[in-house]
């Protein structure tokens, strides 16, 4: 039996624009990451895509996101605060430029590869361990099923390390750099192992109608210091059929 997840990042943020830490600030929506909540809601319905279960951080802009895909497809919407983004603690609210300027000895530990806890909070060990036990504990309720799961780029990037096989740590940062604003991961399990089938798919806000104008991929709370560089990319999709994808694989900055 095969256990399937989508693992969806919340939309965006005004503080995501701003390249503002949330950690675990509860910052609603943008106009701009509504429209790409309710254009990821039109594809799931559009494609057929049907989930047993959508399980969501509890914080506004993931619930949010989901909301509108459980509005779409008539699933109702169940929050988890475990599946939460980093906690930043004291760097919440702070802009990267202000995290650098008044963290540097941390910034500069980060950049050396130790995983000390962010803003004082949570470590990247951590963060990983809670999403990875969190979503095997779901996988484990719903055998055979379709999950979509609403939350962070951290936790994405997290889950989708450990599927690869891979460590995540400030210089280990699994198989994605950066995960879009309401971009799809998929990964599946199949009682054996993990496997990824797409990472960082958007094609809800490739196509025509959309314009590549909604597309986002601020960097999250969890990324290494050398990649905290906002992305607005035409074209950040990555998935195991494409040459290009494989474990250990970064999307290059564009």
């Amino acid at each position: 039996m095969t256990t399937t997840l989508y693992l969806i990042r919340h939309g965006e943020t005004d503080w995501n624009r701003t390249k503002r830490w949330q950690g675990h600030a509860d910052v609603p929506l943008n106009e701009r990451g509504q429209q790409q909540a309710q254009l990821l809601a039109q594809y799931m319905r559009r494609e057929g895509i049907h989930f047993d279960a959508i399980y969501s951080s509890d914080l506004t802009r993931a619930y949010q996101t989901a909301w509108e895909l459980g509005a779409a497809l008539r699933v109702a919407v169940q929050l988890l605060p475990a599946l939460r983004e980093i906690d930043v603690g004291t760097w919440s609210g702070l802009t990267i430029e202000q995290v650098r300027e008044q963290y540097p000895v941390e910034v500069a530990l980060l950049d050396e590869g130790q995983d000390i806890p962010r803003g004082g909070a949570e470590s990247l060990y951590a963060l990983s361990k809670r999403v990875v036990d969190t979503v095997e504990s779901l996988t484990a309720q719903h055998p055979n099923g379709m999950l979509a799961l609403v939350m962070h780029g951290g936790p994405v990037r997290a889950f989708l390390a450990h599927a690869a096989g891979q460590s995540f740590s400030p210089h280990h940062q699994g198989p994605s750099k950066h995960i879009g604003n309401t971009s799809m991961s998929i990964v599946q399990y199949d009682g054996s192992g993990w496997k990824i089938v797409a990472a960082n798919k958007m094609a809800h806000l490739e196509s025509q109608i959309a314009g590549t104008d909604l597309i986002s991929a601020p960097p999250d709370e969890a990324a290494s210091p050398q990649s905290w560089v906002p992305l607005y990319l035409t074209f950040v999709t990555s998935t195991v059929s494409d040459t290009s994808w494989k474990p250990g694989y970064q999307q290059e900055d564009h």
